[in-house]
């Protein structure tokens, strides 16, 4: 049975659903106020060989990945350069599909941008205010952590610790009566995008957004919610308390999954250091397969520390098993039951690919050498095929599949 390590409770579970044979999956998206880096590959690469698993495993899979398109960054960025939010993230938002693209992930369900969701929004903050979860002050609607008991809970800390926490969401202080209460609704400043609402023009909070984005597109609880670690505070730690405030259901998610953070030369990489290295770069030196095996070379809870000629030293690797896979390949998806036997123990222990990998690694070797039987090659290829390797014959982008989902899961 499939087990996952949820940060909620730190612990690892076996993965159960809210309703039978199907999985509710949402992923924190990105922010498209510049060019997107091998950190955001890393996350979604890993999300999208789990989706992958699931789907071989028989679940019908609904994968919903958002687009914060209004926040601080993205009018930051539209006034220091004269341009407009939407151009902006128009630009980013295609480059960043064609990496993914080009990476072999599977299109979302659904693919939501936070501005077409302000009536939904302004409605659930409506809500939170008449329940008495929210306040009021001069335009800017705060949610009161005090009012949900279980503030905290995901990163199993007190009000007190957690205020002594760096937090993206601390705005406001002289209005708010709680240092942690953050804005559900804020006021805008002259020439800011904003829209009407009851409390005067204005534009959503952060959090509030991806809460109502899960919500409209997955339903009022869900199975897995993934992003990265540094979401965990404050933006999940809120979604949790709005998402439950607001439908009164809980738990609002089962399984929390946060990928580590991909560093380089042993520092986070970031934005706003500066420090990016860019997919399409690197997809300029190797095969988008082998991006793929080096993202997928790292548990997905690990930090991965990009180093010069990390790349060049998988390349080996990826071509005995492009050879053991051999070149008449039949794309499909491949059920669980096809996988070796070891392979599917390591992906049910928390999703521990880059041990499956090293399985398939040694039975290519075999394959290459001649030792191994007609059986294990067909393990090989359809062990790579649920990690999303195109050569392999993985459905997906590259290999002309654009659909979000098989229409038929085994």
């Amino acid at each position: 049975m499939l087990q996952l390590y949820s940060s909620l409770g730190r612990r690892v579970l076996p993965f159960r659903t809210v309703v039978p044979g199907e999985v509710r999956m949402y992923v924190c998206g990105v922010t498209p106020y510049d060019v997107t880096h091998l950190g955001h590959a890393f996350s979604y690469v890993q999300f999208d060989a789990l989706r992958r698993y699931l789907i071989a495993l028989g679940y019908r899979v609904r994968y919903v990945q958002n687009v914060t398109d209004i926040d601080d960054d993205m009018i930051a960025v539209s006034r220091r350069t004269g341009r407009p939010i939407a151009e902006i993230r128009d630009e980013n938002d295609r480059l960043f599909r064609r990496d993914l693209d080009d990476l072999n992930v599977l299109r979302p369900a659904a693919y939501p941008f936070a501005t077409d969701h302000i009536p939904q929004i302004i409605d659930a903050t409506a809500q939170l205010l008449d329940r008495g979860f929210a306040y009021e002050v001069e335009g800017d609607v705060f949610f009161s952590v005090e009012r949900f008991p279980r503030y905290g809970e995901l990163n199993a800390a007190s009000l007190e610790e957690l205020a002594r926490r760096e937090n993206p969401e601390a705005k406001f202080a002289a209005k708010r009566r709680h240092p942690l209460d953050f804005v559900l609704w804020q006021h805008t400043e002259p020439g800011e995008p904003s829209w009407p609402s009851p409390w005067g023009p204005g534009r959503p909070g952060w959090s509030i957004e991806c809460t109502v984005m899960s919500i409209t597109h997955l339903g009022e609880q869900i199975d897995i919610h993934g992003g990265g670690r540094d979401l965990i505070f404050p933006h999940h730690e809120n979604e949790i308390a709005q998402a439950e405030a607001l439908t009164g259901r809980s738990p609002f998610c089962t399984f929390w999954l946060h990928n580590g953070m991909l560093r380089l030369d042993g520092v986070k990489m970031s934005k706003s250091l500066g420090n990016l290295v860019l997919v399409r770069n690197l997809l300029q030196r190797v095969p988008p397969a082998q991006l793929r095996l080096y993202l997928l070379s790292s548990h997905y809870r690990s930090d991965p520390d990009f180093r010069r000629g990390d790349l060049e030293r998988l390349e080996e690797r990826y071509r005995r098993l492009r050879v053991a896979v051999g070149e008449a390949v039949v794309p499909g998806w491949p059920s669980a039951a096809d996988l070796p036997r070891a392979v599917r123990e390591a992906l049910d222990d928390d999703f521990d690919v880059p041990r499956a990998l090293d399985i398939l690694d040694d039975l290519a070797a075999r394959v290459v050498a001649g030792t191994a039987g007609t059986d294990e090659r067909a393990g090989i290829c359809a062990g790579l095929a649920v990690l999303g390797f195109d050569f392999a014959g993985a459905p997906g982008p590259a290999t002309g599949w654009f659909e979000p989902e098989p229409a038929d899961p085994k």
